[in-house]
């Protein structure tokens, strides 16, 4: 899937005339650029948000391409299975922390077990409700889960208050001297309903000016 759930001409002209300073932001920013990530599976997403957590886009590919290395006949990438049989000395041997590969193993029990969602299933389901699945993972926290719905499903409506760039973004953005609280955030991000994905991408792009 490498679709958006929604019209981004639409969103933006309705962010531009819901919050006329998001309106300078969109225009100082331009067109809205931002690009899905096509997923093979749930697995495939969610195994490779665990092993880029808090490591640079270098470092986390390198492992994840010696994890993938250690299956050669899985074209169409290692499997749940795969990890199960895969011992813990083998897969710290790749460059994986203890934590993550806790992670991983819990991923790839509650897949194979149909403790989670497939990502068709995923489709169906409603932001709120797919977030409180996938944060059953071990590993997988509210800020991963929001990152795989805006970033590989496309959801039109999703806003990571917890996220601190896109506060600090925002306090750039509309002159505040501060970053504000989550809570805060939610609270002025009501005006960007039912875009607020959109928001937060042209909020993070203010960041690379």
């Amino acid at each position: 899937m490498t679709d958006f759930a929604f019209d981004p001409k639409r969103a933006v002209a309705h962010l531009s005339e819901a919050d006329p300073g998001l309106a300078a932001v969109i225009d100082a920013v331009g067109p809205f650029a931002m690009q899905l990530k096509a997923s093979r599976s749930l697995f495939g997403a969610l195994a490779e948000a665990i092993v880029y957590q808090q490591l640079s886009n270098k470092a986390a590919a390198t492992i994840y391409g010696r994890i993938e290395a250690l299956y050669p006949r899985a074209r169409l990438g290692f499997t749940p299975l795969h990890i199960r049989r895969t011992a813990d000395e083998k897969l710290r041997g790749v460059g994986l922390s203890r934590a993550k590969v806790l992670a991983l193993r819990d991923l790839a029990d509650k897949v194979a077990t149909n403790r989670l969602p497939t990502l068709d299933e995923a489709l169906l389901l409603d932001d709120a409700a797919l977030v409180e699945r996938l944060i059953e993972v071990r590993g997988i926290g509210r800020w991963s889960a929001e990152m795989f719905l805006m970033f590989r499903l496309g959801r039109p409506d999703v806003l990571p208050v917890d996220d601190y760039s896109l506060r600090k973004a925002y306090a750039t953005a509309f002159r505040k001297r501060k970053p504000p609280s989550p809570e805060a955030l939610a609270k002025a991000g009501e005006k960007w309903r039912p875009f607020r994905t959109v928001a937060s991408w042209y909020l993070w792009q203010t960041l690379n000016k």
